[in-house]
């Protein structure tokens, strides 16, 4: 398996899932061996080639955008687990819909290890982010050197606040392990956050959006 941390619990990494250079993730408990998976880009069967004898509980989604449950169903059939997602989301499941909603301040069990749930909208309404001790799980909320991309400065502005009131408020040392690409911190992130506060800020910024060039 493509391990990517082992500790209080033991994550991999499957990364470059299709063109979108998506990545999938799963969480498993050292202790008992079940797991959970998040996100279901396209090309699933890399992430069901991964789970080996890990005892897969659920199917996690962080957003409901095209290329983050691309392979839902083939992930669902591949393990015979349920599905959850925000409700907010729950519309882009077509056809189909949720087996369960994730809330803001959900705990979810995986064996000995706890994840939280943080609703963090702004890219997506039902945007979310997982947390389970200094490991976050960002979506495409939070990304190294800037937020998700948005559709409008309405949703800027509330993915902004989203990640300075909801994930800027965890320690420095929180690792953040994105929808695509390569990881970040926590601190890393408000450092490049502060260089961009610090500056007048374009009128009707949205989309693509870098802390240090924006």
């Amino acid at each position: 398996m493509p391990l990517h941390y082992e500790g209080e619990a033991i994550i991999y990494k499957v990364p470059h899932m299709t063109a979108m250079e998506n990545n999938g993730y799963i969480l498993r408990c050292p202790d008992t061996g079940e797991a959970v998976i998040i996100d279901a880009p396209g090309e699933p069967e890399k992430l069901l080639a991964e789970i080996g004898d890990a005892n897969v509980k659920a199917i996690l989604i962080t957003h409901g955008h095209g290329d983050h449950i691309a392979g839902v169903r083939q992930m669902k059939e591949g393990t015979g687990q349920e599905l959850g997602i925000h409700e907010d989301d729950a519309h882009n499941l077509v056809p189909g819909s949720p087996d369960f909603l994730l809330s803001d301040g959900d705990t979810i069990q995986v064996g000995s290890v706890s994840l939280r749930v943080i609703h963090t909208p702004g890219h997506t309404p039902g945007a979310l982010c997982f947390l389970t001790g200094d490991r976050l799980f960002s979506g495409d909320t939070l990304f190294p050197g800037g937020p998700g991309r948005t559709r409008n400065p309405e949703a800027f502005a509330q993915l902004l606040d989203s990640i300075t009131s909801k994930l800027f408020v965890l320690p420095d040392d929180t690792h953040v392990y994105p929808g695509h690409g390569g990881d970040t911190t926590i601190g890393a992130a408000k450092a490049e956050h502060a260089v961009f506060a610090s500056r007048p800020r374009p009128e009707g910024l949205c989309g693509d959006v870098a802390w240090l060039e924006s």
